[in-house]
């Protein structure tokens, strides 16, 4: 059986998505099946029951998966314990002095993942450079192995001092856990990162170990079920830092798979913004639960060397992503002063929007587009789901009534405050950090995010809205443009005048030789190989640094500062004269997969695209029943034009744009909406 077919398979919190490419043609199928969050491994499976090809035909299949990040959501991960340093024990648990702390009477700090009694000390001690001040006691290290099997600890982080510089210790540590407590799992630091942060590494070690045996878990059950159905082509997951991990390496390192779930997305993103000719995007990808804004500049996704998860660092690279609860899913109701209120409540998968006819009667962000027009009956999401507009509108009338509102004014109230929450979420990205959304096109995907992406970008000043080909899947489709990418640092502290270039290269030259090891392991050869090497920089005396490359060839000195400069002028709007010095090394090593491309849609010979008909559409009280020109997206072609007011379904989602608009098919598919001036709406 020849094995082609590449899939990929993005479980959200209302559908998963699906996407199967046929490299040899081209030819990209978009699908969707509902999200099972009881039993995820069964969603996985349906979602290749819709695909063309056998699984035995799959030459390789990218998963995106919010697993680990519902365990945290839900404090629903393992029962872990911490081990550390004798005299550090409580570094997790007292975190970092927040000024907020102090300023902000509202603040309430993150809810830790464990309890003082669950954190343990081990008489050891490193120093910053390397240096053994203490061998570990192998005795102590017993007695605490012995403690956390007695007390049945599912996993257990160890972080132990200056680990980054010398991890022996830590591989002491497990080799002692392993003869003392078998069945635990157990997460090192030094594995994770290798800079220095103590709290920073060990929250990032608590993290990996809390969602580790429940990811471990998954993945195990579903490779079974794959290869019982016949899969035998490579199996990857997204992750944080925007590339992709084997199944293998995401099942010793769960942490990076964490805030993996919008990664896909700004993935393809930047892989379409040079196809397209708009290297500066803003993405907003709409699901069922959740809203997720980010940026791509210069045709690449901005990547952040640290993350955060409520309040609790993640010591790996990930991506720029702000998330808000404004999805399809979003749930309707009253706050306690009696204000309409959108989210962040879903109503998920099951019972879903009560449009869903599943037994939902709260009312949601769907039910009040449905409502207005903005979706119809008469095309099915993901051609099996048909909408029950009676149903919509009994919910609407629940809270209408409250308000002393009509069911269509409440409806429009549902859309108007959800596109002010995704400006929000916008101008956190752009406006806060100094970025002018109008210098930015709109990208927007997911299944929601073409109905309110028009009037996102009107009320922002944003000139154009772009919408990709599969908009609804989208997520997807990025992941099978993902590498396999495996990241590594190391801590040098060091002013950039007194560096050694030679020390310098050397440091690379191990990074590089531990990454080449790793990327053979996972089937990539010398051709499929990539090593960019990158340094932290800053200025003597400012905490934060920022990333820039570093040349291959050797040690630039005075090119790096001046990038330096730029950078640290484009992104602060200032330079100085103080000394500049480095803190990390870096080595982005990637594993290069074959990427699609996205085939170029066929041009209309003659005539123009014709209107299957119309929709009544809500805007206002004043204007109750607007026609708005129905499109089917499916029989558009290169080159066609669109006036709104109109409404264009597809398979997996729906785009609205409005009187003023001026839409031109691109020439990959993807539609390009020219915002036009609406008032009154």
């Amino acid at each position: 059986m020849s094995r082609i077919t590449r899939v990929a398979i993005d479980v959200g919190g209302t559908f998963t998505d699906v996407v199967e490419l046929q490299p040899d043609t081209g030819t990209l199928r978009f699908d969707k099946v509902p999200t099972t969050p009881s039993e995820p491994t069964k969603g996985v499976l349906d979602a290749f029951g819709v695909t063309e090809a056998g699984i035995g035909e799959i030459v390789m299949f990218t998963h995106g998966t919010t697993l680990g990040l519902n365990a945290l959501l839900t404090r629903t991960g393992a029962r872990i314990a911490v081990i550390g340093t004798k005299g550090f024990r409580d570094v997790y648990l007292l975190g970092r002095t927040d000024r907020r702390t102090n300023y902000d009477i509202t603040f309430t700090p993150p809810t830790p993942l464990l309890e003082r009694y669950d954190t343990f000390e081990v008489a050891e001690r490193s120093l910053f450079d390397g240096s053994v001040h203490q061998d570990i006691d192998l005795e102590d290290a017993a007695r605490v192995a012995r403690i956390v099997a007695e007390r049945g600890y599912d996993a257990v982080a160890v972080c132990f001092l200056h680990s980054y510089a010398n991890p022996a210790h830590e591989v002491a540590m497990r080799e002692v856990l392993a003869a003392h407590a078998p069945d635990v799992v157990v997460t090192l630091s030094h594995e994770l990162s290798r800079e220095y942060r103590e709290f920073e590494r060990t929250s990032t070690a608590v993290l990996d170990a809390y969602v580790k045996p429940i990811v471990r878990r998954y993945l195990a059950e579903l490779e079974t079920r794959l290869t019982d159905e016949g899969f035998e082509g490579r199996f990857l997951m997204t992750r944080s830092g925007g590339g992709a991990m084997t199944a293998s390496t995401a099942r010793e390192q769960p942490v990076s798979l964490i805030l993996s779930g919008p990664a896909g997305g700004v993935i393809g993103a930047g892989a379409l913004a040079g196809l397209i000719g708009q290297p500066n995007l803003i993405t907003i990808d709409m699901g069922g639960t959740s809203l997720d804004a980010s940026l791509v500049l210069d045709g690449e996704p901005v990547l952040y060397q640290g993350a955060e998860f409520e309040g609790m660092p993640i010591n790996t690279p990930s991506l720029y992503i702000h998330t808000i609860g404004a999805g399809g899913g979003s749930l309707v109701h009253l706050d306690k002063a009696g204000a309409l209120q959108v989210g962040p409540a879903s109503a998920g998968a099951m019972p879903g929007p009560a449009s869903y006819g599943r037994g939902g009667t709260q009312a949601t962000f769907t039910d009040a587009a449905l409502a207005v027009g903005y979706l119809g009956t008469e095309t099915p999401l993901g051609g099996k789901l048909v909408l029950d507009r009676e149903k919509a509108v009994a919910a609407l009338e629940i809270t209408a009534g409250e308000l002393g509102m009509t069911w269509s004014e409440l409806a429009r109230g549902v859309l108007q405050i959800s596109t002010t929450k995704i400006m929000g979420a916008v101008r956190a990205i752009t406006v806060e950090v100094g970025r002018n959304p109008q210098d930015f096109a709109l990208l927007s995907f997911g299944g929601g995010g073409g109905l309110v992406a028009v009037d996102v970008a009107e009320a922002l000043g944003i000139p154009t809205v772009v919408v990709p080909p599969g908009q609804g899947a989208f997520s997807a489709f990025g992941m099978l443009m993902a590498d396999v990418q495996h990241d590594y640092a190391r801590t040098a502290v060091m002013l950039l005048s007194d560096t050694d270039p030679v020390a310098m290269q050397q440091t690379f030259a191990g990074m590089e030789s531990e990454a080449l090891a790793q990327l053979e392991s996972e089937g990539f050869g010398p051709d499929r190989q990539e090593m960019v090497r990158l340094v932290d920089v800053r200025y003597s005396g400012q905490e934060h640094s920022v990333t820039i490359g570093f040349p291959s060839t050797g040690g630039d000195i005075a090119q790096v500062e001046k990038e330096f400069a730029e950078l640290h002028e484009r992104q602060y709007g200032h330079v100085m004269t103080d000394p500049v010095e480095v803190t990390t090394l870096r080595l982005r090593a990637r594993g290069i997969v074959d990427r699609p491309e996205l085939p170029l849609l066929a041009a209309r010979e003659s005539g123009e695209p014709v209107a299957e008909g119309s929709r009544a559409v809500y805007v206002s009280a004043a204007q109750p029943s607007v026609d708005y020109a129905l499109y089917t997206r499916e029989n558009l072609l290169a080159g066609d034009e669109i006036h709104g007011p109109a409404v264009i379904p597809e398979h997996t989602a729906t785009t609205v744009m409005h009187a003023g608009d001026h839409l031109l098919v691109g020439p990959h598919g993807e539609l390009v909406i020219t915002v036009g001036d609406r008032p009154g709406l």
